[in-house]
């Protein structure tokens, strides 16, 4: 069987700082030509006319929850990652506070042969760290593992890392990619008592930024990366959601160069702690939501590259979860599918270039993870390609959501951009709401 061929004709191509007007062909997997003008060579080439949209490289999700094995009820690799393919995620890279838990190489294995089964979008898994599990960590491929997470506030089960002693030897013994959640448990405990004390169970939620607070950020953040100098560890610092915290970070050196590096969610770019009025617990994710100011100082970080990538943070939990008192509904909600309409929607608003959105979402990610032919669009690399009309209103509600929970804490934002057609490892995966039977997903692979 001949190899699928499709010529993408007049599309404005977004890559690497630049927009063009040019032709893409694709031959099978990948892209083997990008010119201003190519003609089909027989009447098998399948011609797409993108004439009026941009072309994106394909988003790198370097953090998401997909919930399996273990909390299906809530999401599986196949419901979450089609809604990714409908929101511009070509990759994605899933954390291991699953149940099980992903801290041995068989359990990893079996998440591996999950996705290779159901996943529309192409995969790995980051290796959990934890007090005791050292030794798993050290059998870890680097070059099919996209690095290992810590959890240094709380958690899911025993996943928290809470021994100095522990860190510092994992931090010391790893080649891996050590990506962190910073929190400072100690202060967070003390805080909630405080409220609980005052309120019971049912504390207010504008006052969670203030349990999970700037302090209890900073103060683990600046704690991690100090060790991280200290032992030469390469550090990910996951969801800043503090302007304070940005100081910590560099613009001074390259990427690829970096050893300490961050990111940024989109719900950290996008909401407010004046949201939590309207909103409720549908915004409590953990870092939580803070004030304009930091929103404004993440944004102007993220601009000026001291934070290196945008991720979603993906989290879904069922409605009735959500629905609980403050101390009881749990933190995290969906974003797959809407991260880059808000993102789009932010250029709209004059707040940042498509090109730097592009940078951020699958250059920067493939640079700093070291992943083969991908997040960029480039002859020899995979055709992990986005379709995107600017000018095509819709509006997130209860029918065009695509995660197995149902909802989204976008309902009833109308975005004016829309993607039209994503392209995964070169076949056509899904087209305005409509999805193909084909699953054309790779498990990623890193040069490392």
């Amino acid at each position: 069987m001949s190899e699928k061929i499709t010529l993408i004709k007049n599309a404005k191509i977004v890559n690497e700082g630049t927009i063009f007007t040019g032709d893409i062909l694709i031959e099978g997997e990948f892209i083997t030509k990008i010119d201003t003008s190519i003609s089909a060579k027989s009447s098998d080439v399948n011609v797409f006319d993108a004439e009026g949209k941009y072309v994106l490289p394909g988003m790198i999700d370097d953090q998401v929850h997909f919930r399996e094995p273990g909390l299906t009820h809530k999401a599986n690799i196949e419901t979450e990652s089609r809604a990714a393919i409908a929101g511009g995620i070509t990759s994605f890279i899933e954390m291991p506070n699953t149940n099980p838990q992903t801290t041995t190489i068989e359990k990893l294995n079996d998440k591996f042969a999950i996705a290779k089964e159901t996943s529309f979008a192409n995969y790995s898994f980051m290796f959990g760290g934890t007090n005791d599990n050292l030794e798993e960590i050290l059998k870890v491929n680097p070059k099919e593992v996209a690095g290992l997470k810590l959890f240094l506030g709380s958690s899911t089960g025993d996943m928290l890392v809470d021994n100095p002693e522990v860190l510092k030897k994992i931090f010391s013994s790893t080649d891996l990619l050590i990506s962190v959640h910073c929190e400072d448990e100690a202060t967070i405990k003390a805080n909630t008592e405080v409220y609980k004390a005052r309120y019971g169970e049912d504390i207010p939620i504008n006052l969670h930024p203030i349990i999970r607070s700037e302090e209890a950020c900073y103060l683990s953040s600046s704690k991690a990366i100090e060790l991280a100098k200290k032992t030469g560890a390469r550090l990910h610092v996951f969801h800043l959601s503090t302007g304070k915290e940005t100081k910590l970070f560099s613009n001074k050196i390259p990427l690829k160069d970096k050893k300490i590096t961050a990111e940024v969610c989109i719900h950290h770019l996008w909401f407010s702690d004046k949201d939590y009025d309207d909103k409720g617990t549908l915004i409590k994710w953990n870092p939580a939501v803070k004030t304009e100011k930091d929103r404004e100082q993440l944004l102007k970080a993220l601009l000026d590259d001291r934070i290196d990538v945008i991720a979603t943070d993906h989290a879904p939990h069922t409605i009735e979860e959500k629905s609980n008192v403050y101390t009881k509904a749990p933190s995290g909600g969906p974003l797959v599918q809407h991260a880059l309409p808000a993102l789009l929607e932010m250029h709209h608003r004059g707040q940042i270039s498509i090109e730097k959105i592009v940078e951020k979402t699958a250059h920067n990610p493939a640079i700093l993870f070291e992943v083969e032919k991908r997040g960029y669009i480039k002859e020899g690399y995979y055709a992990d390609l986005v379709v995107v009309d600017l000018n095509n209103p819709w509006t997130v509600n209860k029918d065009n959501i695509l995660y197995k929970c149902g909802w989204s804490p976008f309902e009833g934002t109308t975005f004016k951009s829309r993607i039209t057609q994503t392209f995964v490892n070169g076949g056509l995966a899904y087209k305005n709401f409509k999805f193909y039977d084909t699953k054309y997903a790779k498990k990623l692979t890193f040069n490392r």
